[in-house]
């Protein structure tokens, strides 16, 4: 095995979930400049958005934890391109009946009048 391979600065570190303030304390590497008072002594805290205690994996729960709005930013885009898909869909079939019928006549489809 290698030497000098794994990192000897270990410590007892919490972290810290912000969605429901509960608290895990390991040994980590992980740097940070907040501090935590637990049982009588201070340790570093890291503050985590998610953990195994408020992701809906693990919970069962069927909620949506979205700290950054990710989630409402990719529903307004879908909802935007369902809109736009809807906008194009409606506006094809006229044209296309029209293409389709002067190719059984044998004729150039007719074109848009100012009053459509």
């Amino acid at each position: 095995m290698k030497k000098d391979l794994h990192p000897s600065d270990y410590r007892t570190v919490v972290f810290q979930d912000l969605n429901n303030g509960t608290t895990f304390m390991t040994r980590s590497t992980v740097a940070t400049d907040e501090s935590i008072k637990l049982d009588g002594a201070e340790y570093p805290l890291v503050k985590v958005h998610i953990s195994s205690s408020s992701h809906p994996f693990f919970t069962g729960e069927e909620r949506i934890v979205d700290v950054e709005g990710r989630v409402d930013k990719f529903k307004a885009r879908q909802a935007a391109a369902k809109k736009a898909q809807e906008a194009r869909s409606a506006a094809k079939p006229k044209a296309k009946k029209a293409q389709t019928e002067a190719q059984k006549l044998g004729t150039k489809a007719p074109a848009k009048s100012a009053q459509e």
